[in-house]
């Protein structure tokens, strides 16, 4: 379906221009000259995006602005003007505008304003639809304290159904933050070993000379400081699991160590001289690319194959989608509960600002951000202000430039170009306010503005053609 775009300028010029390049793009474009023009045909259709000057004929576009996002406060207001500085443009953002953009119009930059437009709309309808189809709180967690029911999710919830009753070797891959020790968790519960201790080591976080007696434990005097035997944790996961978390973290001088125990299911304490049978069941996980490490002889190929016998990759929460809000939920509640303040949720503006963000912590940092934020909040809900300014802030459209993006990308020496014209079109043509806006000396100015123009360049140290505009110097005798 087509994007529907309102266009209010009191410039006919202005209007069909837009309609004739925003319509090759793709758009479908209604335009008024007179904002209460335009009120009337928005009771009457619904538009994806509205784009409307600041100055009309007789009538303030800001006012106009705020009555549109007072009678359809789900449909976004881009803000045109030929005169804006930041003062104005602040002002337009306060009165209800997504989007503030200086004349002449660069179609690109329009485009990709409205392009962003469109996906907060989306984003605001899809919260509304989440809000009234959510589950309640006891169905949020559908495995366990697993909670989510992205398509994504819903897969890991499979695998671990089906590898639970087995004794296989699991190994979990995924980012930082993303809930590993959460899915060995369900695996351990869903298998016949749930009556068992779940045991879990970070294999990063024991200094490797410790390491060793860690996993398998050690006898009275085998070094200095056992002044008496010890299982290890091997040995404690007896029956049921034990999570050798971030195993790509270990040193290559232990990995042959963990090889043999996987092999021979029987593991020797550190100064002993008998074996003991191994009958934990081994679940392993890491953010790292194992196969890679091996490529580059970090890892032991032989441990990686005896690891990966059936791999679960847990997916980043940017990849899942409106899990977001069903997790922000659940953490609203828990800290709510132990903080013992009554927040009951998160408003809309926050909730669109959650999902639209990338979450590079995953869920870590999500739950790190809702913890904040029940602290910050000063009513019954989480609101914008409570979230931190890089979430607030994030623009999806500023990652990485896609082959579509790249088509329309134009060069630093254009973006210069058009940055230093409108410089001195804003300083009315005179030269060395322009120069003194844009931090450069009046020189290199007209060196630049000759080159644009095709003209010969001022020779090195010549100085530039005098500025009848610019106000006189004076020199101290």
């Amino acid at each position: 379906m087509q994007t529907r775009i309102l266009v209010i300028d009191d410039d006919r010029d202005m209007c069909e221009l837009l309609e004739e390049s925003l319509g090759r793009a793709g758009y479908h474009v209604t335009w008024r000259t007179r904002g209460d023009e335009g009120l009337d045909v928005l009771r009457e259709q619904d538009f994806d995006v509205i784009i409307t000057d600041i100055n009309l004929d007789g009538q303030s576009g800001l006012d106009l602005c705020q009555r549109f996002t007072e009678n359809r406060p789900d449909t976004p207001v881009i803000v045109i003007t030929a005169f804006g500085d930041m003062t104005t443009a602040i002002t337009a953002i306060r009165a209800g505008a997504h989007d503030f953009i200086n004349k002449p119009l660069d179609m690109t930059v329009l485009e990709k304003a409205i392009e962003r437009a469109t996906q907060h709309r989306h984003l605001r309808e899809e919260v509304k639809r989440l809000s009234r189809n959510a589950p309640p709180p006891a169905d949020a967690g559908v495995l366990g304290s697993l909670i989510g029911s992205s398509r994504a999710m819903l897969g890991v919830y499979d695998l671990v159904r089906r590898v639970a009753p087995a004794d296989t070797t699991v190994l979990l891959s995924g980012e930082s933050g993303t809930g590993k020790e959460l899915v060995a968790r369900a695996l351990h519960d869903q298998s016949e070993r749930r009556d068992g201790r779940f045991v879990a080591i970070n294999c990063a976080a024991v200094p490797a000379d410790l390491l060793e007696s860690e996993l398998f434990g050690h006898v009275k005097g085998a070094f200095t400081d056992a002044k008496a035997s010890r299982q290890g944790l091997f040995e404690q996961a007896s029956g049921g699991t034990l999570l050798l978390d971030e195993v790509g973290e270990m040193p290559l001088e232990m990995q042959p160590k963990l090889l043999r125990v996987l092999q021979e299911r029987q593991v020797r304490p550190v100064g002993g001289n008998t074996s003991v049978p191994v009958t934990a069941r081994i679940i392993a996980a890491t953010n790292r690319d194992l196969e890679s490490e091996v490529e580059q002889k970090r890892f032991r190929e032989d441990l990686f194959y005896r690891l990966n016998v059936v791999q679960i990759e847990i997916p980043p929460l940017r990849s899942r989608g409106n899990d977001v809000l069903l997790l922000a939920e659940h953490f609203v509640r828990k800290f709510s509960e132990r903080s013992g303040k009554p927040v009951h949720g998160l408003s809309p503006e926050a909730q669109t600002k959650l999902v639209a963000y990338d979450w590079p912590g995953n869920v870590r940092q999500l739950e790190n951000t809702i913890e904040r934020a029940v602290a910050l909040t000063r009513g019954d809900h989480i609101m914008l202000d409570d979230l931190p300014e890089r979430i607030t802030r994030f623009d999806g459209s500023t990652g990485v430039l896609t082959d579509v993006d790249l088509e329309h990308v134009r060069t630093l020496e254009q973006v210069e170009r058009r940055h230093i014209e409108q410089a001195v079109k804003h300083a009315h043509g005179n030269k060395t306010r322009a120069a003194k806006a844009l931090g450069i000396d009046r020189r290199t100015l007209y060196r630049k503005l000759e080159r644009y123009a095709g003209g010969r360049s001022t020779p090195p140290g010549a100085p530039p053609p005098p500025e009848p505009s610019d106000p006189p110097t004076t020199s101290a005798s």
